[in-house]
Order: C-alpha cells, then structure tokens, then sequence
C-alpha cells in the first residue's frame, strides 16, 4: 500500500494553508496581465514640480471645486495624446491602429482586484468634468454598478498610487492598448527655481509602452509634453 503525505511549509498547518483561485474577476485580471507583461515594453520616468497645479487647486478649492491632482493629469494626458496619436492606439498582431477617440481607461482598486472603466472623449471635457467622471466610474466600479460597456474601448489607462507611500513604479499594460501612465504619490522635494533651492511638491510620472508601435524618443516627447502641461498648468 502506498501513503500519500501532504507537505506544508514549515510552522504551516493543513488548517492555515489559505489560497485564492485565479478565476472570476481574479483570474481575468491575472490572463490580462500575462498578455501585457509578455509585450516589449519599455518604461520612461520624469519627475514633474507640481507648484503651479497645486495653487490652482487651493483656487478652486476656495471657490468650492474641489479637483483631485488626477483630473489634472488625465487633462494633460488627453491633450498630449491628441498631440501624439500614435500614443492612441492598440495594437493587433499585424497592425498597430491608431484610434480617433481620445477614451482613457482610469483604474480603480477593488477588495479584490483592479477594475479599469473608460472616461470617452477626455480630450474634449475640462478639468471639472473629468473630475466628476472619475469619481462617478470609481463609485460605480467599486458598488459593482456599472454595465460591460463603461470598461470598454479604452484606448489609453492611467493609473495612480497617489494615495499610497508609493514614489515611482512601472504598471503592466492594459492590452492591446499601446501605452499606460503610472503617477505616485506627490511628496516635497528640493528643486532649483531662479538659481535658488526650494521645497516643491513633486510626483512622478512613469509612462509604459509597448516598443512593437512606438519608439523611445516619440515616447519621451509625449512625456514630455504631459510633464510641461502640468508644470505650466496649461489646462485650457
């Protein structure tokens, strides 16, 4: 007769062993990360002085407009894809399509996992509208009341650990879209203005892209647009 022994990590029990199966929404987050973690992706990171956003946001808040730093963001974000198309765009096995409509996917954290539903058109809303947005689509995604169409044809995702101890970090993509931004938290940090050293408020933003449809250098002068419209507070 044969006996079959269960093996466990040291000091584990058979009682204490807890595991979390890869199905449902768990399981179609880890298939969808498979596929983006598989593209030859290239990450480009920018440290952005954020002075001017944050005294426009202490305006507004004094006038009653509360906006978070990620309405800002995805401002920038939307005009500088429209600046750059190439940006927006998903890639297919035997084509890269560049798509007309600006739609950035904004993820939200869930108990258990990331939900990513779609802002339409962002390149044609004000900070306020994309403000109110994306508080209306985390609210719904997190009570689980938005239908399948509010997370689809998302051509763009930005994604942001501002309210974490979170500095920097490089997200997956989002397939078959061609690009994902990553914001950490803001923090205070020495910069040089005038020739003198101050404390600003600085975050960072670090852009993922798939090298199959864009290259390095277009890639960091949409950065790099991104990271000017926040600093001259450009959002028009």
């Amino acid at each position: 007769m044969t006996t079959s022994v269960a093996t466990h990590p040291p000091g584990a029990s058979a009682a204490a062993r807890q595991t979390v199966p890869l199905t449902g929404l768990r399981g179609a987050i880890a298939r969808n990360m498979t596929q983006g973690w598989q593209a030859p992706r290239v990450a480009h990171s920018v440290d952005v002085d954020l002075s001017r956003v944050e005294t426009l946001r202490g305006e507004r808040a004094a006038a009653g407009d509360k906006l978070s730093l990620n309405a800002f963001v995805l401002h920038a974000v939307a005009q500088a894809l429209r600046a750059h198309p190439r940006l927006n765009a998903l890639i297919r096995e035997k084509e890269v399509e560049l798509i007309d409509d600006i739609n950035i996917g904004v993820a939200v954290a869930l108990d258990d996992g990331l939900m990513v539903p779609v802002i339409r058109h962002a390149d044609t809303k004000p900070v306020s509208v994309l403000a109110a947005e994306t508080r209306q689509l985390a609210e719904g995604a997190r009570a689980g009341a938005l239908t399948g169409g509010a997370y689809q044809r998302g051509t763009f995702t930005v994604t942001n650990l501002g309210s974490t101890p979170i500095d920097r970090f490089s997200p997956v993509l989002n397939p078959p879209q061609v690009g994902i931004l990553g914001v950490g938290r803001t923090r205070q940090q020495t910069v040089v203005k005038d020739g003198a050293v101050v404390a600003a408020p600085v975050v960072n933003l670090t852009l993922v892209f798939d090298h199959r449809a864009v290259d390095g250098y277009p890639a960091a002068l949409f950065l790099g647009e991104i990271a000017r419209r926040l600093e001259q507070a450009e959002f028009d």
